[in-house]
């Protein structure tokens, strides 16, 4: 699977895309407008650089993704996880957990997770 690195502002604009999709070009002109503060130039300039990327595709006025938030997300972590731990999912929780409070819903929720992941479920 190939590794899509989107940008900040690029984040935030899919964003757009993946709750709204399938969304006419227009419609998603005015969105980008109020939830970014992008001019239809730079929304469209967005566009059109997603699309040669093939991250998502503009036809007939409407647009919608070609890459699930998902599979973004995924890479996203994947990365940070490398990059500030040296790649050690361990390092990463307790790091995160260190200073935050999670209930006993959550924790059973997790360990349910971890113990499916390491049985090698999905």
């Amino acid at each position: 699977m190939e590794t899509i690195k989107l940008f900040d502002a690029e984040y935030r604009f899919m964003s757009l895309i993946w709750e709204k999709e399938p969304i006419n070009s227009t419609e998603l002109v005015k969105f980008a407008n109020i939830e970014l503060g992008w001019k239809k130039s730079t929304t469209y300039t967005v566009i059109r650089k997603l699309q040669e990327r093939g991250i998502i595709k503009n036809e007939n006025a409407t647009v919608f993704a070609l890459v699930p938030k998902r599979q973004v997300q995924k890479n996203e972590s994947r990365e940070f996880i490398d990059k500030i731990y040296d790649g050690s999912l361990k390092m990463f929780l307790v790091s995160f957990l260190d200073k935050e409070n999670i209930s006993e819903e959550e924790a059973a929720e997790l360990k349910k997770i971890i113990d499916e992941k390491a049985r090698g479920g999905n």
